[in-house]
């Protein structure tokens, strides 16, 4: 059910743990060994949580967000998705949800299999189409929604939202991006309704060690850039 206003996402290819993903111009990321689709932080009914709260935005996020994962695995052809955590922006969202936010997600989880790995925001998430899991480990890689110093293989999650800021002719340029370190790959937020953190923030780079080097990774155009953050 791809909404034909949403653009085909681009992917573009990179290289994490001895493998290759597909990184996206729409923050997801597309893991060809496992024909799988990536994405972290969806928070779903974000904005209806607002709303409860006081606080009016436009009630379309979850729409918009879930018209925009269904363009990717069409782009893809992706058979499973793994969802890295707070894909709700609470644990009630999936009750708030309007009728065709629920018609979208019901289309997606017939049609391919759903993995929604629990985040700090929706750790409680239950009665949704598709397997709830706190995390799981797929052909040697960890999936997750924060990273840990813990892990003993490679690992991917979300979390942070990492952004990527650039300076050019006196303007701030921002972007999502993944941040990539030898062994941890964190995705940037693929919410409608979703900030960012520096990539170069003091959190992020600890999140990521141990680690040589880290770099921002995004789709431009039609291939994948890779950006130094840090070195050791």
């Amino acid at each position: 059910m791809a909404n034909p206003n949403f653009a085909t996402p681009v992917f573009a290819r990179f290289a994490f743990a001895g493998q290759e993903w597909q990184i996206s111009d729409g923050r997801a990321v597309y893991w060809p060994n496992q024909g799988a689709l990536l994405v972290a932080d969806l928070h779903l009914e974000k904005a209806s949580w607002f709303a409860s709260h006081g606080q009016m935005l436009p009630p379309y996020d979850s729409r918009e967000t879930l018209e925009r994962l269904a363009a990717a695995v069409l782009a893809t052809g992706a058979r499973r998705i793994f969802c890295l955590g707070d894909n709700f922006h609470d644990d009630a969202g999936p009750g708030r949800m309007e009728s065709h936010a629920v018609a979208l997600l019901a289309d997606l989880a017939a049609r391919v299999d759903v993995v929604w790995i629990t985040g700090n925001h929706d750790a409680g998430l239950t009665d949704i189409p598709g397997t709830v899991v706190a995390d799981l480990t797929i052909d040697g890689i960890d999936l997750r929604h924060e990273a840990t110093s813990e892990a003993r293989n490679p690992e991917v999650s979300g979390h942070f939202h990492p952004k990527l800021r650039v300076k050019t002719r006196g303007r701030t340029l921002s972007r999502p991006c993944a941040l990539r370190s030898e062994a941890r790959l964190i995705l940037p937020a693929f919410g409608t309704l979703t900030g960012g953190m520096d990539a170069a923030h003091p959190a992020l780079i600890a999140a990521l060690q141990p680690a040589r080097a880290i770099d921002a990774v995004l789709c431009v155009g039609a291939r994948a850039v890779q950006i130094p953050v840090w070195r050791a």
